[in-house]
C-alpha cells in the first residue's frame, strides 16, 4: 500500500468533488482505495491510500497525462463531437447507454482512454435519474462537456509531474469551464463589468480542479435543496492517520448522508452570471453548526 497527502480547501466545493474524483480514479487504475479528510491541524489535508507501490496521486497524474478523450453515443443516435474535434464512439445496439439520448451533442457522456486500456467515463452531466445532475455549465446546444474536458486537459498537458505536491494551485488561461472552481468565477452585475467585453483580460483557471471534479461526480452528488442555486455536501475525516474510509463512505458522504463517522457538513450557494436557467457559478459556501 501507498499513501499520499495534498492541500484541500473544504470551503471550495470544486476541490472536494476533486478529492473523490482522486479516490474514483485511483480505485478503477490502482485498486484497494481509501482516503480521509484531515482537518486536526492548520492547513486541511486529503489522504488517500492505494494497492501497490507508488504514490496514488503521482499515478493518477501520470494516467491523465497521457489519456485522450471521446465522447460516446448509443447506436442509433445522430449525436456526432467531431466539429469540435473530439471524435465520437458509438455503441452496439447491445450496449447499455446510461441515460436517453440526449437532445444535443453537449451531454454526451466523455470517456477519457489511456494507458493500460483502462478508461474512465463522465456522464453526470446527462443524469435524467431523481439524482441532480450538477451541471452548472451551459452547453445546451453548444459547447458539449466533452470539449470542456479535452480542453482541460490540454492545458495541463507536461505539468501533471509538478502538480503531485499540490494539484488544486495549478493555474492555466482557461476560458471555459466546468464551473466547479469559485475561483475562476464571477457574476457580472457583482463586480461591475464582465472580462467577455475586455479582449486584453485573460481568464485564468484551475484545469485539474475541474477534470477531477467531474470525475468525482460519477457515483456521488451534493444534495440540491429548494432551488437550483442551494446545495449541500459534507466530507469525512479529523481521525487519526491509520482512519481512512472506502470509496463507498466517502460518496455517501458527499451527499450529506447520515454516517457514523465525524463529518463537516457545508452549504454552497450559486447564482446565474448570465440569463437565469443556463449557466450557474459558486457564489458562496459556508460551514453549518453543529450540534
Amino acid at each position: 500500500m501507498a499513501e499520499a497527502t495534498i492541500p484541500v480547501d473544504l470551503f471550495n466545493p470544486g476541490q472536494v468533488f476533486a478529492c473523490l474524483g482522486f479516490v474514483e480514479a485511483a480505485e478503477v487504475l490502482l485498486g484497494d482505495t481509501a482516503a480521509a479528510f484531515d482537518w486536526r491541524e492548520p492547513g486541511t489535508r486529503f489522504r488517500i491510500r492505494s494497492a501497490g507501490a507508488d504514490n496514488p496521486i503521482a499515478s493518477v497524474l501520470a494516467w491523465l497525462g497521457q489519456t485522450e478523450v471521446m465522447a460516446q453515443a448509443p447506436a442509433s443516435s445522430a449525436n456526432r463531437t467531431d466539429r469540435w474535434h473530439v471524435p465520437t464512439q458509438l455503441l452496439s445496439e447491445q450496449q447499455p447507454f446510461p441515460f436517453p439520448d440526449p437532445p444535443s451533442p453537449a451531454t454526451l457522456p466523455a470517456i477519457l482512454a489511456g494507458a493500460h486500456g483502462l478508461s474512465l467515463a463522465i456522464d453526470h452531466w446527462g443524469d435524467a435519474t431523481s439524482r441532480d445532475n450538477v451541471k452548472f455549465w451551459a452547453g445546451s446546444g453548444g459547447y458539449p462537456g466533452c470539449a470542456l474536458l479535452r480542453d482541460a486537459l490540454d492545458s495541463v498537458r507536461g505539468l501533471t509531474a509538478a502538480a503531485v505536491a499540490d494539484p488544486f494551485s495549478i493555474a492555466t488561461p482557461q476560458s471555459s469551464s466546468f464551473r466547479f472552481d469559485w475561483r475562476r468565477d464571477y457574476v457580472p452585475m457583482d463586480v461591475g463589468f464582465s472580462p467577455n467585453d475586455h479582449s486584453e483580460i485573460t481568464m485564468v483557471g484551475f484545469p485539474l480542479v475541474e477534470i477531477m471534479a467531474a470525475i468525482g461526480l460519477t457515483n456521488a452528488r451534493p444534495v440540491r435543496l429548494q432551488n437550483k442555486l442551494s446545495y449541500r455536501y459534507a466530507v469525512i475525516g479529523g481521525a487519526p492517520p491509520e482512519s481512512m474510509f472506502s470509496p463507498l463512505f466517502l460518496r455517501a458522504a458527499l451527499g450529506a448522508a447520515s454516517l457514523p463517522f465525524t463529518a463537516r457538513v457545508f452549504r454552497m450557494r450559486l447564482d446565474w452570471p448570465g440569463q437565469e436557467n443556463q449557466a450557474r457559478c459558486i457564489t458562496e459556501t459556508y460551514e453549518e453548526e453543529t450540534p
